[in-house]
């Protein structure tokens, strides 16, 4: 099959075919390809080729020109979820100190609207909340009553209906406000992004032949004990093309084939696998010859999927690999791993 493959074939490029052989340079001595990282430019013009996904996950995609960003708080928790840390955690502690401190002002305006500050030492005199002097006692009682310590100290009476009613209210908001903030957090910290960080990847996918046809192969492995259920594999080129109409379409996305059709992408990854993509027909590297392999501007983005066996949550993890011409010892040996990406759940 490789034979067929005019691509791939060993007529060196810019010579004529109908030249006659004697007119043809003489033949040169083959030489070991250089390997060098997908996107590398010889010469003092070499310059780093920005990635479309990087090695930890991260995509180099930036929304711009968003004028409907009310479409956020529409989904404020997933909206909270996908904030760093440092933002949920500083929302996290105004959501609390807001609440106790709005309560307690309305506590203090009760008192004060009683008369409850005026009649202090008055043994007499039924304050709406015993012991309430002030609005830093009134602050610590809301505290008490949304957190539900109840020191004992300051409780509140039955002849005040207005503080019954507030009194409720807190219990309620404050519930709510204890299940959303818990379950953000919970599920921030429950994301097995860091699951990734023991999924490894060889740096560099390779194209040789296997079983005499012409493969573009990587390796994948876990180092963990706990496997990952279910664990599925898929890979996307990433280039720009031109329609036959004219039109420019950048990034374009084309699905490589992984063993779809035969479930060779449904992975029992408890050992290192090699991945293979057939260049046949139906692949986009039918017509890609090697010279032209190493020039194009394109990305390999291969996305693993599966279950975490200790946790339960569905995550993938994805990853932009480069592109080499080689054999098929360079994955199938034990090559230094490269880069992991993050894993973040999936709904």
């Amino acid at each position: 099959m490789a034979q067929d493959n005019a691509a791939f074939c060993g007529v060196p490029e810019g010579v004529p075919t109908g030249v006659p052989a004697e007119a043809k340079p003489p033949p040169q001595p083959p030489q070991a390809p250089k390997r060098r990282p997908w996107g590398a430019r010889g010469g003092a013009g070499a310059r780093k080729r920005q990635r479309y996904v990087e090695k930890d996950g991260k995509c180099n995609v930036q929304h711009g020109n968003v004028r409907e960003t009310y479409r956020y708080l529409t989904d404020i928790f997933t909206t909270l979820v996908d904030l760093k840390w440092r933002f949920s955690l500083l929302i996290f502690i105004l959501a609390y100190a807001l609440t106790w401190l709005f309560f307690g002002l309305i506590w203090w305006v009760i008192a004060y609207s009683r008369g409850d500050l005026e009649h202090l030492g008055d043994h007499t005199w039924t304050p709406c909340v015993n012991n309430l002097n002030g609005f830093v006692s009134a602050f610590l009682f809301s505290i008490e009553t949304e957190t539900t310590i109840g020191y004992g100290h300051r409780v509140i009476t039955d002849t005040c209906p207005e503080g019954i009613v507030l009194l409720l209210l807190q219990a309620i908001l404050g519930s709510m406000v204890n299940a959303f903030m818990v379950g953000c957090m919970f599920v921030k910290i429950s994301q097995p992004n860091k699951r990734a960080e023991t999924l490894v990847f060889s740096s560099h996918a390779v194209v040789s032949l296997r079983d005499d046809r012409l493969c573009l192969m990587f390796r994948v492995g876990d180092l963990r004990d706990s496997h990952i259920v279910e664990a599925s594999i898929r890979a996307k080129l990433i280039q720009s093309k031109q329609t036959q109409e004219g039109e420019f379409i950048p990034l374009d996305q084309t699905d490589l084939s992984v063993g779809f059709e035969t479930g060779d992408d449904r992975l029992f990854l408890v050992s290192p696998l090699i991945i293979s993509h057939e260049i046949d027909e139906r692949s986009p590297f039918w017509d890609v010859s090697r010279g032209q392999l190493e020039r194009d501007d394109f990305e390999i983005v291969v996305i693993l999927e599966g279950m975490v066996e200790a946790t339960d949550p569905w995550g993938h993890v994805h990853e932009g690999t480069s592109s080499s011409w080689g054999h098929l010892t360079s994955v199938g040996a034990s090559p230094p791993w490269g880069s992991i990406t993050s894993m973040g759940t999936s709904p």
